[in-house]
């Protein structure tokens, strides 16, 4: 049985957010898996990624409408959320693609 996909995000992630904090003390991001719009209705998890320095977040969606996609954007903790979304593979979405991402939008 393949790994949940969620499982499989967070695990990249966690590996990211370790490898970031000790390449880059001053950037130290909050991590955090949301599932609350399942209790709206919403058929997704988020994982948010958020560097309180800079005041970015990344967003990270799973949809279950979008197997094995990874919709994500780039945005401020103050506007939480814009209209769109880009959209990569789960399997392309590496831990090195994370730990990227950090370092250049947080940094």
């Amino acid at each position: 049985m393949p790994e949940a996909p969620l499982k499989t995000l967070s695990d990249r992630v966690s590996d990211a957010h370790a490898r970031i904090q000790a390449a880059h003390e001053h950037i130290n991001p909050v991590v955090e898996v949301r599932q609350g719009m399942r209790d709206s209705g919403i058929p997704a998890d988020v994982i948010t990624l958020d560097c309180l320095r800079t005041q970015r977040r990344i967003n990270l969606v799973l949809h279950d409408q979008q197997p094995g996609t990874v919709l994500y954007q780039f945005v401020t903790r103050e506007e939480e959320v814009s209209g769109e979304f880009k959209q990569i593979d789960l399997t392309a979405l590496s831990s090195d693609t994370l730990f990227d991402w950090m370092q250049d939008y947080f940094g």
